[in-house]
């Protein structure tokens, strides 16, 4: 996928994902000016076509591997 480098709005706890409600880890944007939320799996799932259809597409699905800043060392 085609990573945003500068985002107009990053993705909050807030997004949600079109196809099943949970949280968006991916914006498409659509040449209509529309845009569709995708959680990491479904961002996975319809790649293939959303990068068809897709003026840009911006993944924040990296933040689910990254360790929390809020963990102590022994947890991280």
């Amino acid at each position: 996928m085609t990573t945003v480098l500068t985002p107009a709005s990053p993705l909050t706890a807030a997004d949600r994902c079109d196809r099943c409600g949970a949280q968006a880890y991916l914006r498409v944007v659509l040449a209509s000016g529309g845009e569709l939320l995708f959680c990491a799996h479904h961002g996975r799932k319809f790649e293939p076509e959303l990068k068809k259809i897709a003026v840009e597409i911006h993944d924040e699905s990296g933040r689910l591997t990254e360790p929390s800043t809020n963990a102590s060392e022994d947890e991280r």
